[in-house]
């Protein structure tokens, strides 16, 4: 009865730690689908943005080679293994916390960096012009708040070609007219509030999880 018991165990910590390194490929892997999503667009957002997506992937693998080796310790009943496993879950715990914490403090944080990095990178456009056709085509706006923006970059009222879905009939010019109305930051500000909430809500859920 009693090696029935130790085996009974020995099973269900397999069993956690197998389902623990499932939480670290989600982990891993809402980190690498964030990561893609934002580096499109890092011209605007800076290096600063990165931090906590990139804590996650690296957490994540880490994750799942420590819930690994608690597999490996519950089968061959290695106790120093299971051990360092504790351990280490205490300080995956606290990583997975303060992924959430960041998620949600870059979430606060997000409007001002964005502003910033539009109206940098609009003043210093012909260094930029690769980054604004990119943003202006995928999400289909113009400007930091619409067209009027570019005349300081464009005084004879022109605009550059991804500001406009198409053109009027007999014209090759993107012009005030026939541009997009809508600014680039409202669409991007909305984009990556979502991506910090969705990153604030993993950590701090997966931490809770595995507490």
């Amino acid at each position: 009865m009693g090696a029935c018991g130790v085996s009974c165990v020995k099973y269900l910590v397999f069993v956690f730690n197998l389902l623990f390194a499932l939480t670290g490929l989600t982990i891993l892997c809402v980190g690498a689908i964030i990561q893609s999503s934002y580096h499109h667009y890092s011209t605007f957002v800076g290096a600063s943005f990165w931090s906590a997506p990139i804590l996650m992937i690296v957490v994540g693998a880490v994750v799942f080679v420590i819930a690994f080796l608690g597999c490996c310790g519950a089968l061959k009943e290695n106790s120093c293994m299971v051990l360092t496993f504790c351990i280490l879950l205490l300080v995956i715990f606290l990583c997975e916390l303060g992924i959430g914490i960041a998620g949600y403090i870059k979430n606060a944080q997000i409007e001002d960096i964005l502003e910033t990095g539009f109206n940098k990178t609009m003043a210093e456009y012909n260094n930029n012009k690769e980054a604004w056709r990119l943003v202006q085509t995928e999400l289909h706006c113009c400007g930091i708040n619409g067209p009027a923006d570019y005349i300081q970059v464009y005084p004879n009222g022109t605009l550059p070609n991804s500001c406009c879905v198409k053109f009027e009939q007999h014209s090759d010019t993107c012009t005030q007219e026939n541009a997009i109305k809508k600014g680039c930051l409202p669409i991007l500000l909305e984009f990556f509030k979502s991506r910090a909430l969705i990153l604030g809500g993993v950590g701090i859920g997966i931490a809770v999880i595995q507490a």
